[in-house]
């Protein structure tokens, strides 16, 4: 009841205006409805292409299928060899390229890693000598002691 005795205020709102759309507006809505309607038609016509050379191919391709196979699986091997060849002959160039320029001292990318790969072997492989050499002595040391005891 509270709410009755308040005197209302009036609010103001807006009222869309009834203006007839821009012409630029009504072009681009006409094109957009003409390219619509003409993608809708090729692309239904291009459906209905399909299916009737599909249905049309299939007995064919039925018939055919002893040979159109095994000549597809032989094309295929074909292509992946060359293609697998061909892979193989560009990354064995690309190797010798890149070892061609390690040689010369070119300094190709990777070599620090080379590098540092061929001292640490080599210090293992010096260890190991030094091992061996310790051993063998051991082993020398232990035959004379075994010698003289007996």
């Amino acid at each position: 009841m509270a709410d009755r005795d308040q005197p209302k205020t009036q609010t103001q709102t807006r009222v869309p205006s009834k203006r007839a759309p821009s012409a630029r507006k009504t072009v681009k809505f006409l094109t957009a409805m003409t390219m619509g309607t003409a993608l809708s038609l090729l692309s239904g016509l291009t459906l209905t292409g399909t299916v009737i050379c599909l249905v049309i191919a299939t007995p064919v391709l039925v018939l055919f299928s002893p040979i159109l196979v095994p000549a597809a699986i032989v094309l295929l091997l074909a292509a992946t060899g060359f293609l697998l060849s061909g892979g193989f002959g560009v990354a064995a160039l690309t190797a010798l390229v890149w070892i061609y320029d390690y040689v010369t001292g070119k300094r190709p990318p990777g070599s620090d890693k080379l590098d540092y790969a061929r001292i640490k072997l080599g210090g293992k492989a010096r260890d190991m000598r030094e091992r061996a050499r310790e051993y063998g002595q051991n082993v020398q040391q232990r035959a004379q002691v075994e010698i003289e005891g007996s």
